[in-house]
């Protein structure tokens, strides 16, 4: 929506020029001192009535005539002379104003506004309540491609437009404390850019699976489920982050892999001998070159190193490094990195999924960062910001892309002993010279005081919502042009989805408020479908959280086990049977074909589990004789015990059935059924006819 298409127009306050000096028209009050970028201006609230006074108030502009030019003028505190209000009489108070600009009257009669002052106020200059007119004239950016944003907070039906491409061409960030609305306004922004620059690409940085929703016809989202991302796309910083689980690297280690990983690189890209592979292309493969190896390449030159004689010093830290990337591999939580799909060399199709070249109709990419592991996560992030600039640098500024950094304080914190030096540099890289190739940054945090300054400086436009801490309040303020500090002193009081404006993309700062976004483009946790409002504590299913925890992902024999228990139910009690099938249609009973199958099994296992004894042809008691060394005893209490054997009532027999005896199969004991299932592959449970 471009700004032309809303603001109103700027006759929209011609007909407010008559009788200035009228009290309770538009007069207010008189400069009574000016220092250049700050004056005072005196006004009378006549017989103690508010009528004058309701237009002041923190945050409002004013004008003050100063010849046929309007000076523009921000109010930012104001007192009484005597701190006290008086009933029915005059009341006299001061106002602090900030001087912004000033809107310029041309010798053709055209106005236009200005952020440079030519003449400032004289003492008894006339300050007035400021036209509709001249809003619309400071706030437009008088550019093309200009969007609407918001509404003014001064005056809601002005527009509150910003210029897109500059915007764009440096770099952005939005501040807030949490629950104010930032990932609202980040959802808003995307949207009015992708709109403006159909070229744009997007990948966004997403650390708690929120932006998913914000963007169902314009976006793709990327997982650990969905996304194969190649180890040996890391530089060696990078990979050893992985292996060595977020901790320092040790020099030896980190020594050897700078060694072996271009011997892998090498024997993967051809089958020489390893005497060619360390004589030739020395100086075109480094550990640090995007080129694919195998990991058991890499074992491989490890066990050759160790099985040597000489270098006996340096076995301990092979047999480390060994055991570490074996840990690494074997980790579950790392199978997107390792998985059987990263052998090959898959770096186009990496790169045209994650940063959507050409994209289609889906600019935008979502990498949810939440299910990676949280000591792996900044190697992640260093990958793919790293990828973003180098994609922009060799495209000759043909691909326009855009980055965003979600809790940006977490990547590069304002403590370098905090973060991760690769990423800490890629995203540097990117605010120092993204914008002379066409990528850009979007920094999105809650604590401004602990991201690093030098990230923040480059933003060149800024939109600064309600922030509580007084350190992130400076930080800030330190980043306001000198001219408009003062806008900055109410941000712990500014309401949700408000926030102050300056910088490239718009003209004067400005106190606006963001337009309504519809639910289904609002920012959602756990991506699109809120699973979570399905089912409560009573029926959550914490077998799937578990597995979830542990990043394992086991066989579900859950509806198997549902069909073996109603089978089971069927076969004991026939009548249970015929009530079957209103269990419902998730687990059907099973039917003749799968019992039969089942019954083959149980066969089949108890006859390899049974150990090996003679056949008896029945069961004979306890007798006190069958111990050894008790036949003497045995036999003189014989007669007693035959006694007692033949009191003892009967036990009734067990009805005769042609079905066998079936035991329970998922009661955990030595051999049992259960345990036989799980050890096979699932495509063995189903008939296979």
């Amino acid at each position: 929506m471009l700004n032309d298409d809303i603001h109103r127009p700027a006759q929209a306050g011609e007909n407010e020029r008559r009788d200035t000096q009228k009290r309770g028209n538009r007069f207010l009050g008189r400069v009574v001192a000016c220092n250049g970028s700050h004056a005072t201006i005196a006004a009378v609230a006549a017989q103690g009535e508010t009528e004058l006074t309701e237009l002041w108030s923190v945050g409002r502009l004013i004008s003050i005539s100063v010849g046929s030019n309007r000076v523009v003028a921000l109010a930012y505190s104001m007192e009484t002379a005597t701190q006290d209000w008086a009933e029915g009489e005059d009341t006299r108070f001061q106002i602090e104003v900030e001087l912004l600009g000033e809107v310029r009257v041309d010798a053709d009669g055209t106005e236009q506004f200005s952020t440079g002052i030519s003449r400032y106020p004289y003492l008894g200059a006339i300050a007035h309540r400021i036209r509709a007119a001249d809003l619309v004239r400071i706030y437009d950016p008088g550019r093309k491609e200009t969007c609407v944003i918001g509404k003014l907070s001064q005056d809601e039906s002005i527009d509150a437009a910003i210029h897109i491409p500059s915007m764009l061409s440096k770099h952005f960030a939005i501040v807030g404390s949490t629950g104010v609305g930032k990932s609202t306004a980040v959802s808003l922004l995307l949207h009015r850019a992708i709109e403006a620059d159909p070229k744009l690409r997007v990948l966004i940085l997403d650390p708690h699976n929120e932006f998913a929703a914000a963007f169902p016809d314009h976006a793709v989202v990327i997982d650990t489920d969905t996304l194969d991302l190649p180890f040996w796309l890391m530089r060696l910083e990078e990979f050893a982050e992985v292996v060595f689980r977020g901790r320092p690297a040790i020099p030896e280690e980190l020594d050897i892999l700078r060694d072996l990983i271009p011997e892998a690189k090498r024997a993967f890209r051809g089958s020489d001998s390893s005497l060619t592979r360390r004589t030739s292309e020395k100086s075109s493969v480094t550990a640090d070159t995007p080129v694919p190896y195998r990991m058991a390449d890499l074992l491989a030159l490890i066990d050759d190193r160790i099985g040597r004689l000489e270098g006996r010093t340096e076995k301990p830290a092979l047999r480390s490094i060994k055991m570490r990337v074996i840990s690494a591999i074997n980790d579950p939580r790392y199978h997107f990195m390792f998985s059987n799909n990263t052998i090959n060399d898959t770096i186009m199709e990496t790169i045209a999924h994650i940063f959507r070249i050409p994209g289609g109709d889906r600019p935008i990419s979502t990498f949810q960062l939440s299910g990676i592991p949280s000591e792996v996560v900044n190697s992640v992030a260093s990958i793919l910001c790293r990828m973003a600039f180098e994609l922009a640098l060799w495209s000759n500024g043909a691909i326009h892309m855009l980055v965003v950094c979600e809790e940006a304080h977490r990547y590069v914190p304002a403590d370098r002993e905090l973060g991760f030096v690769p990423t800490v540099q890629a995203i540097s890289r990117i605010a120092k010279e993204g914008r002379k190739y066409g990528v850009s940054l979007g920094v999105i945090t809650q604590r401004p005081g602990e991201l690093d300054q030098t990230i923040l400086s480059q933003c060149s436009t800024l939109f600064a919502m309600r922030l509580s801490n007084d350190r992130d309040q400076e930080i800030i303020k330190s980043a306001i042009p000198n001219s408009s500090i003062s806008t900055t002193s109410f941000l712990s009081s500014i309401g949700n989805g408000e926030a102050i404006a300056f910088g490239e993309a718009i003209a004067v700062p400005m106190r606006m408020k963001f337009s309504h976004v519809e639910s289904k483009y609002l920012p959602k946790a756990r991506g699109i479908a809120d699973k979570g409002m399905e089912g409560t504590s009573d029926t959550v299913d914490l077998r799937t959280i578990v597995s979830r925890m542990r990043s394992v992902s086991g066989p579900d024999i859950s509806a198997f086990q549902q069909s073996y228990l109603s089978a089971e139910a069927s076969y004991t009690s026939p009548p249970a049977a015929a009530a079957a099938p209103a269990m419902g249609a998730d687990f059907p009973p099973a039917n003749d074909q799968e019992i039969e199958d089942w019954r083959r099994e149980i066969r089949s296992e108890r006859q390899i589990n049974a150990p090996a004894q003679p056949e008896q042809e029945a069961l004979t008691p306890y007798r006190p004789d069958m111990l050894p060394g008790r036949a003497q005893t045995a036999e003189a209490s014989a007669p007693q015990a035959r006694t007692i054997w033949r009191d003892r009532p009967a036990t009734p027999a067990a009805p005769a059935s042609d079905v066998p005896s079936r035991p329970n199969p998922f009661v955990k004991r030595e051999g049992s059924f259960r345990e036989s299932l799980l050890k096979k592959p699932l495509s063995s449970l189903y008939d296979k006819d």
